[in-house]
């Protein structure tokens, strides 16, 4: 089982990719995280980097109306395969690991790819509700 922090960086590499894609950043973002998830072996991190332009590709394909609940299943996708890849390393392998997707994320940031994420919620019930993301977000329940 990974222990909090892990589980937080998986949660902000997915996030990281969702709102990169279609930005200045996206190249960067998407090699590393292919070679981050390919871990030295060509085919597989091809095969991340196929996975990543499907991604991008289904997000440009969204409209805006559907983009926030599109975005968000993308960035779940990617954090649960960031997840298995972290948990099936041994630690030292799963630092280094982390330390790289720390820099993805980073440059990620940096690049301007964690635009702010507003969500809005008028005459809605929430029971047990959580909203989960990276970056800044504003939530505004009416």
């Amino acid at each position: 089982m990974l222990v909090e922090a892990l589980l937080a960086l998986a949660a902000a590499g997915g996030g990281a990719i969702a709102q990169a894609a279609g930005t200045d950043a996206w190249n960067g973002v998407r090699s590393g995280i292919a070679r981050a998830l390919g871990r030295g072996e060509e085919a597989r991190e091809q095969g991340e980097l196929e996975r990543l332009d499907r991604t991008q590709a289904v997000l440009n394909a969204a409209t805006e109306s559907e983009m926030q609940r599109v975005r968000a299943a993308q960035a779940a996708v990617w954090q649960g395969r960031l997840e298995m890849l972290l948990e099936e390393l041994p630690d030292v392998q799963r630092q280094q690991v982390a330390a790289e997707l720390q820099a993805v994320i980073e440059q990620a940031h940096s690049a301007g790819a964690g635009q702010p994420v507003h969500n809005d919620f008028s005459g809605s019930t929430f029971e047990k509700s959580a909203v989960q993301g990276s970056g800044t977000q504003h939530n505004t329940f009416n």
